[in-house]
């Protein structure tokens, strides 16, 4: 065992003495928002809030943000930031759906991953080994993205549909359910009972429904952080994203680790383009079907913290406004609006009890303006309903901005023997 592998993680991280588990904390976070909900459904009679349908299409739409996500996080662990996520994922979309086409929806996953991989490549290249400014290469990534698949689908596509801006249709995964769960969810959603038929459409939702890739794309998320939290190879991987000369004096081949995290990186991104083109809605390839996803999935990584659970939370958050605005409108988001002043009427309650009296005043200051707006407008009009997420996106960031913190030497160019 080398000297590094006994170096500590960063304080934030071994910090000890805290009152509840984890797992814990985030069950509590979740029986919350649950409770919220329900309240607010009952209030609004805006019940597609807790239905298992939304969950579902929550569920669809949150992948491949969750995939984006999880891109980000190993590259940014590593000192390399990944705003080149959209152009990764427009990779992805174009070679699941060329993919796809052949050889089915397994091939439609290799071929996504595959494809963003090779964005990925690129942006090693031009970070790691030539010290492109990342910023700069990221968004030459993206317009390398949009012209390849634009190319390529001119190439491709035109002889078999005669469309330049849509492949053929592809062969999708077939769904399941997670019984007998599904089925005893789904009976106590139907009794419309208070909290418990609430509950049971938001559970029921992800338990019916699935395909392969949404069980794949929930299972990254653990696997992510055993590999980077709990493995040699995960300490030496973040170890250069925290101080590579002293990662590199002590054994790490920093160029390396850096190469294979943000290689996975793309190949992350491909996957959630993969997960747009396997999409049942749309099953193809669909010129800017991304939607600046990938630009939403770096969003949720930096809400999260840098940490996969953090992440998973963010992309969670991000899908399920997204699928309220998608399956019942703008009335189902103006009844958002309610909820989110009860949450601020909770975070003020939170604060209080910790006795930081500013931040109870500030939130419930929020929570007042929310609620007026909410009281004043009797619908979301459906132009601001449909940009629901990205509103989301500024919001949640605006709010995380002041408890991050990213790997020391995220962003930070980095040449050979530095560390000699």
């Amino acid at each position: 065992m080398t000297a590094v592998d006994t170096v500590q993680a960063t304080p934030a991280e071994t910090r000890g003495g805290r009152r509840m588990p984890g797992w814990a904390r985030s069950a509590l976070v979740v029986a919350i928002g649950i409770g919220i909900l329900s309240i607010t459904t009952t209030l609004t009679g805006q019940y597609q809030l807790t239905s298992s349908g939304t969950t579902q299409a929550a569920v669809r739409l949150l992948l491949p943000i969750l995939f984006a996500a999880l891109g980000g996080l190993w590259s940014e662990r590593s000192g390399i930031i990944n705003i080149g996520l959209e152009g990764m994922m427009i990779l992805g979309t174009w070679g699941a759906a060329w993919a796809g086409f052949y050889w089915g929806p397994w091939a439609a996953v290799v071929g996504g991953l595959v494809f963003g991989a090779l964005g990925g490549v690129l942006h090693a290249i031009a970070t790691v080994t030539f010290g492109v400014n990342h910023i700069v290469s990221g968004v030459a990534i993206t317009l390398l993205g949009m012209g390849v698949t634009q190319y390529l689908a001119q190439l491709v596509f035109v002889p078999l549909s005669q469309n330049p801006r849509q492949s053929p249709r592809i062969e999708g995964f077939e769904t399941f359910s997670i019984q007998p769960f599904a089925d005893w969810l789904a009976a106590a959603e139907g009794q419309q009972r208070v909290l418990l038929s609430d509950a049971a459409g938001l559970l029921g939702g992800l338990v019916s429904g699935l395909t392969p890739l949404v069980v794949l794309g929930f299972l990254l998320v653990p696997v992510s952080y055993y590999v980077l939290w709990r493995t040699r190879f995960g300490l030496r991987l973040r170890s250069c994203g925290e101080n590579p000369v002293a990662a590199e004096s002590l054994g790490v081949k920093v160029f390396t680790y850096k190469y294979i995290a943000v290689i996975v990186s793309g190949g992350f991104a491909g996957l959630g383009g993969a997960a747009l083109s396997l999409n049942p809605g749309q099953l193809g390839y669909l010129e800017g079907q991304t939607g600046g996803r990938g630009y939403i999935g770096l969003a949720a990584m930096i809400f999260g913290n840098w940490r996969p659970g953090g992440l998973l939370a963010g992309s969670a958050l991000f899908g399920y406004v997204d699928g309220v605005q998608l399956r019942a409108g703008g009335e189902a988001v103006h009844a958002l609006l309610y909820a989110t002043s009860i949450l601020a009427v909770v975070v003020a309650l939170f604060w209080a009890s910790r006795r930081h009296w500013r931040s109870a005043i500030v939130a419930l200051g929020a929570g007042a303006v929310v609620y007026v707006v909410y009281w004043v407008i009797p619908e979301v009009p459906r132009e601001f309903a449909l940009y629901a997420p990205q509103l989301v996106t500024l919001l949640v960031l605006a709010v995380a901005s002041q408890r991050l913190r990213p790997p020391a030497a995220i962003g930070v160019e980095y040449r050979r023997g530095e560390g000699d």
